[in-house]
């Protein structure tokens, strides 16, 4: 059975990628050539923390590095989120990489 694929979009940037169901933002994002802040990946650090303007996300970890108040204003750590929307990401530091495809 195919996974379910979701567009994920990063702003300001404007790039935007495809990411399966089980593959993490963050590896989707670097996959595509498209940089963000990022550290431990274990949802720890709260390096990659952003925002999500639109969309829904579930965790690899069961209680990534948020506080109450940061998961209901929006905020995600990608390194440990999966796509279960279509999402669209406020990253203000995230950019194109020497490589990236997009």
């Amino acid at each position: 059975m195919d996974q379910p694929v979701y567009t994920v979009t990063v702003m300001p940037l404007g790039a935007s990628v495809v990411v399966g169901a089980a593959t993490t933002v963050l590896h989707a994002l670097e996959a595509a050539g498209i940089e963000l802040p990022s550290s431990c990946r274990n949802g720890t650090c709260r390096t990659c923390l952003c925002r999500v303007r639109a969309g829904k996300v579930a965790y690899t970890v069961e209680w990534p590095g948020l506080s109450v108040d940061e998961r209901r204003d929006g905020d995600i750590l990608p390194c440990v989120a999966l796509a279960r929307d279509d999402l669209v990401l406020d990253v203000p530091l995230a950019r194109r990489s020497a490589t990236g495809r997009d």
